[in-house]
């Protein structure tokens, strides 16, 4: 073999050589390598104070509600409002045909002239001893009557033209130009709803209002002192403004077993309307030493609730905990956990029980990653 062929093939080894130690690392880190440690967020668990919740439901409702109804006979000429808009009590809403009613006054100011002229001719004769005193009293009644009539008259042409009884926002029209109203009855003509502040009435179980009341006389609850209260979409979102609790039934319903509570919340925006449903929640007990978790942290499971906790050396370790109620949107578990266990709210698809994570602090309101598949419950 000849120097130059020898000296090439000598090259080309020593090329594959190198090739083959710089591939081997990547080989090292293959499909038989062990994945980094999944990333989950956590909490720290502390004890502190907290306002026991219940979500109850409930149907929004206006604080003030008047049904518009014609006081007079006539025929409709013109609608004088724009549906669905916001008016001031006193705004003109319709014109009814008044002509009759023009006539009418005119004839009892008529009436009323000439009664009050007779009237002052009587007094003269009466001042003069031409007439006696009962002829000036008679003067008198008449002229009172005649006076009445004019005031019903009067008032009769103004109910031609039916004002807003109050300020709020008016619905549909429920007549029409040329519609014939106020014949035998008060047509009802629009309502009005005043929607600012929104009323809301929810019921609360007897039954609960029975355990609270005697968890409290036990000394293991304080009663809530707030009287603040907040309301939740169907989405579960929460209305931004607080409303406050106004009353409460001092009778149970025999039909539901439940107490019905008020509440009004302001609506400057007029975002909560008449009839919807809502849930409103409502704080019941002050609990002292309490121990709260997220509720997407909470798993059930046929054995009951658990949560997956993080020990010492970064594994997953199930914990089978009992709650007692909530607080807020959080679960205060009852028994289970201890404060400076470390409990995963976020990531739990990728927790499994005995494997090791890298456990990053938890921050409230960050995005979440998509929750496990519920566990039915037992018998279910």
């Amino acid at each position: 073999m000849k120097a130059p062929t020898l000296l090439i093939l000598l090259t080309l080894l020593a090329a594959c050589g190198e090739s083959d130690k710089k591939a081997a690392p990547a080989a090292a880190a293959g499909p038989g390598a062990a994945p980094p440690p999944a990333e989950v967020d956590v909490m720290t668990i502390t004890a502190g104070n907290a306002t026991l919740t219940q979500d109850l439901p409930g149907r929004l409702q206006a604080v003030r509600k008047a049904e518009v109804r014609a006081r007079v006979e006539g025929v409709v000429e013109q609608r004088l409002f724009a549906e669905g808009s916001d008016i001031k009590a006193g705004t003109p809403l319709f014109r009814i045909d008044a002509r009759t009613y023009r006539t009418a006054l005119v004839a009892a100011e008529a009436e009323r002239a000439a009664a009050q002229a007779a009237f002052d001719r009587t007094d003269k004769l009466v001042s003069i001893n031409y007439m006696s005193k009962q002829n000036l009293d008679s003067a008198s009644a008449r002229l009172k009557q005649t006076e009445a009539a004019v005031a019903k008259a009067r008032l009769d042409l103004e109910n031609a033209v039916p004002p807003a009884p109050i300020s709020g926002r008016i619905g549909r029209a429920l007549v029409t130009e040329g519609a014939l109203v106020g014949r035998g009855e008060a047509t009802h003509l629009a309502t009005i709803e005043q929607l600012d502040p929104i009323r809301v009435e929810f019921t609360q179980s007897y039954a609960d209002l029975q355990r609270l009341q005697q968890a409290v006389k036990a000394g293991k609850q304080a009663k809530s002192e707030s009287v603040e209260v907040q309301l939740l979409f169907e989405d579960g979102s929460l209305y931004p403004d607080k409303g406050r609790l106004q009353f409460t039934d001092l009778a149970v319903d025999p039909n539901s077993g439940s107490v019905v509570l008020r509440a009004e919340f302001p609506n400057p925006r007029r975002e909560l309307l008449p009839g919807a449903f809502a849930r409103v929640r409502f704080p019941q007990a002050q609990l002292d030493n309490a121990i709260r978790v997220p509720q997407r942290a909470v798993q059930g499971t046929p054995q009951g609730q658990m949560v997956m906790t993080v020990d010492a050396e970064n594994k997953v370790v199930p914990r089978p905990i009992k709650t007692g109620g909530m607080a807020g949107t959080d679960f205060i578990v009852s028994e289970g956990l201890k404060p400076d266990d470390v409990v995963i709210v976020n990531g739990l698809q990728k927790a499994k029980p005995g494997s090791v994570v890298k456990p990053v602090p938890w921050t409230p309101g960050a995005p979440l990653m998509a929750a496990p598949p519920a566990v039915p419950a037992a018998g279910k």
